[in-house]
């Protein structure tokens, strides 16, 4: 059974007849939040809607310690976002988690969707394997949220509540090109930070890629090498939002405020695997705790 939330979002949002608090709140005279000077908007109400989430206590864990989430035959464990059931765009073949592209980038056909593991995680290192097709491009959400519209209405893209490790073919898909100083290629921090060595394989190789999570500080690491580090729910962090198409009052007014609070009250969320229209291959998925 899906249950609801109240979660409290930072954010002007278009329509919803947002008002800027007063500069006083700076000085801390009242609830706001701000950057240096500025106030950020008044809190708004939205909605977190979790579908059915497992326990992970009967999972196996490796020698290493990792509990996998993937193993390799079935989709035991993961479901589409906002959907109780994994979207049929989504198989098993070969032994990897495939998205059957549809061509259409983030339209979502029928049937298509993002995918996400039915359970919410804290502090970890993920651990897994990716394949991008010729042109391809698809991404690796973490500390997501189920989250609808401030009336309940309809889901928000995972990504609004999200950060995203980047999985592209920089060789052919012009994402390579766009955003500042390729910080929108393989293993960045989506139109954010650029992972640095950029050392991503050609499209149809299987990279390695690495992310964890602790307290806040977060690392990505593709190929045996980490790309970038940043920390959460710090000065920096919201500034960084400000200078990404992500910023408060941007086209994607949801956005800034679920980011700038990312895993919410608990700070943990879901791990997820986007659905672009591109053929992807995910394996070898797997998780140590680190709480």
């Amino acid at each position: 059974m899906k249950k609801g939330i109240l979660f409290f979002i930072l954010g002007a949002v278009v329509g919803f007849g947002a008002k800027w608090l007063m500069d006083g709140c700076c000085k801390g005279s009242c609830g706001g939040s701000c950057i240096g000077e500025q106030p950020l908007a008044e809190s708004l109400v939205a909605v977190v809607a979790d579908g059915p989430n497992i326990d992970i206590a009967g999972l196996p864990v490796d020698e290493e310690g990792f509990i996998v989430l993937f193993n390799g035959e079935t989709l035991d464990g993961w479901r589409g976002y906002g959907m109780d059931v994994p979207p049929t765009s989504w198989e098993v073949s070969d032994g990897a988690i495939h998205l059957k592209g549809s061509g259409t980038g983030e339209a979502q056909v029928e049937g298509g969707g993002d995918l996400i593991f039915a359970h919410k995680f804290q502090n970890f290192e993920l651990q897994l394997e990716y394949k991008i097709s010729e042109g391809g491009n698809s991404g690796i959400f973490y500390l997501a949220q189920e989250v609808k519209d401030a009336e309940g209405k309809e889901y928000l893209p995972i990504w609004q509540s999200s950060s995203e490790f980047q999985v592209l073919d920089n060789a052919k898909h012009p994402d390579a090109q766009l955003g500042i100083d390729g910080n929108r290629q393989a293993a960045s921090l989506y139109d954010m930070i650029p992972a640095k060595p950029q050392n991503s394989r050609p499209a149809g190789e299987w990279n390695q890629a690495k992310i964890m999570v602790y307290k806040g500080t977060v690392v990505h690491g593709q190929n045996g090498s980490n790309v970038l580090e940043y920390h959460l729910w710090t000065p920096k962090w919201t500034q960084m939002l400000q200078d990404s198409k992500f910023r408060e009052g941007g086209d994607f007014p949801y956005a800034f405020g679920l980011l700038n609070n990312m895993g919410g009250e608990n700070h943990e969320g879901y791990i997820g695997l986007q659905d672009h229209g591109d053929d992807v291959w995910y394996r070898n998925i797997r998780i140590k705790l680190m709480d």
